[in-house]
């Protein structure tokens, strides 16, 4: 359910602009729509997508566990109430104190990304005396066609690969304190194609099979990604969610009669968080520079920076004007507050006559939006982020203020460590 044009108003009356803006019902039915439709599947929310506190509550009330990639990430999937065993912690450089949080709180899984990680991570079991679970991620050798950012087929920070797998399983059977409980294998991202989501996961699925015949025994699941899309650009088509979720269903029934007990984990972000969420900026000024029109908001790419790499390539996010004024449409370049000629949200986008005041909305915004851009460049406030849910309006992040941003430089002391040379305990900044 899309916000409604009195329901955005609102918002920016209260909140202010720019702003994010998110429909709580949206949000409940996406997952809601999943869950029915792939029932023989789990689901977990990434949070990188979006890992506002309220949304990361909103989506996981409805049943959903969690993936997180950091230590803040962990603490904020923990701070929603999701159980720990219902979160995977995935990341290319967990850092020991990230691990012995992660198996203080008893974690679902670690998902290992090299030989070295796994070694450290039953090092620090062993120190805390537990047990830990662990997953393995694979880079597999074939290759995710028609994903606009493929994470598979090549050398990549990402995973285990297949020359590698053998020696993994070796060093978990060697170890003390660690047992291996899952598979994890990330394709791509922003696939718009089911049937390449359907061949991903048959691809998967078959090493999976390979990889669970030379461990000699069953896992507790195989999280098989995601990376599904939502259309952005005009020419670009919505996924055939009915076929996707039939070959989905298909080959997970097929998968638990040969492995029974062995849960399929599909990983969403973008796809579960996109499209309940719009960018909302207020036109300051008009102006035509050698016959291009501009219209000059309050926010711009330092607070949406994929709209404005999408404007870079000459593709445009789906801009509207909140209430269109008469008039015919012609082309207008949207940009922010920005000193430089990089703030460009939108490029020849087809807007009615736009007036200062004026309220523009980016939709499909609700993933990758501020926490992906470059929000603290030439130091603007950041903007408020809002929930709603039909008459009631939350704010669920307080814009920035000018005595936080100061407060950051505050200078303080460095407590000199015992065996620093003594260069660097006194040093001046």
């Amino acid at each position: 359910m899309s916000l409604t044009a009195d329901q955005i108003d609102n918002a920016a009356r209260l909140a202010g602009t720019p702003l994010y803006a998110y429909s709580a019902p949206a949000l409940r039915d996406r997952v809601q729509q999943l869950r029915k439709a792939i029932p023989e599947a789990g689901f977990v929310y990434s949070l990188k997508a979006n890992p506002n506190l309220s949304i990361v509550q909103c989506l996981t009330g409805q049943g959903i566990g969690t993936e997180v990639c950091s230590l803040f990430e962990l603490e904020t999937s923990l701070a929603a109430g999701v159980p720990a065993q219902a979160t995977i912690f995935v990341g290319p450089a967990k850092s020991p104190r990230e691990i012995r949080r992660a198996i203080a709180v008893g974690i679902k899984a670690i998902i290992a990304e090299s030989l070295e990680e796994l070694g450290l991570i039953d090092t620090i079991a062993a120190e805390m005396g537990v047990v830990q679970p662990v997953a393995l991620r694979i880079n597999p050798s074939f290759h995710t066609r028609g994903a606009k950012l493929s994470m598979s087929g090549k050398p990549t920070q990402f995973g285990i690969g297949d020359e590698d797998i053998d020696g993994a399983l070796a060093l978990i059977a060697e170890a003390r304190q660690i047992r291996l409980v899952g598979l994890h294998v990330y394709m791509g991202t922003r696939i718009l194609d089911h049937q390449v989501v359907a061949e991903n996961t048959r691809n998967v699925l078959a090493l999976a099979d390979d990889i669970i015949a030379r461990a000699g025994h069953g896992l507790e699941f195989v999280d098989i990604g995601g990376g599904w899309g939502v259309p952005y650009a005009a020419d670009e088509t919505a996924l055939d969610f009915p076929a996707l979720a039939e070959a989905v269903n298909t080959m997970a029934a097929a998968w638990k009669t040969r492995h029974r007990g062995t849960q399929i984990i599909i990983e969403l972000g973008r796809y579960l968080v996109a499209e309940a969420g719009v960018f909302v900026t207020a036109v300051r000024y008009v102006k035509s520079s050698k016959g291009v029109r501009f219209a000059v908001c309050d926010g711009g790419a330092n607070l949406h920076g994929a709209a404005g790499q999408a404007a870079g390539f000459r593709r445009n996010f789906p801009i509207r004007a909140l209430h269109p004024r008469p008039g015919d449409t012609a082309p207008w370049n949207v940009s922010g507050p920005l000193c430089t000629p990089m703030d460009v949200i939108g490029q020849k986008v087809d807007l009615p006559p736009v007036q200062p005041g004026d309220l523009l909305c980016i939709d499909r915004s609700g993933a990758y939006g501020l926490t992906a851009s470059p929000a603290q460049f030439l130091s603007f406030a950041s903007p408020a982020e809002v929930l709603v849910d039909g008459p009631r309006i939350t704010q669920i992040r307080a814009p920035g203020t000018l005595a936080a941003h100061l407060a950051q430089f505050t200078p303080a002391e460095l407590t000199p460590l015992a065996d620093a040379p003594k260069t660097l305990q006194t040093a001046e900044v």
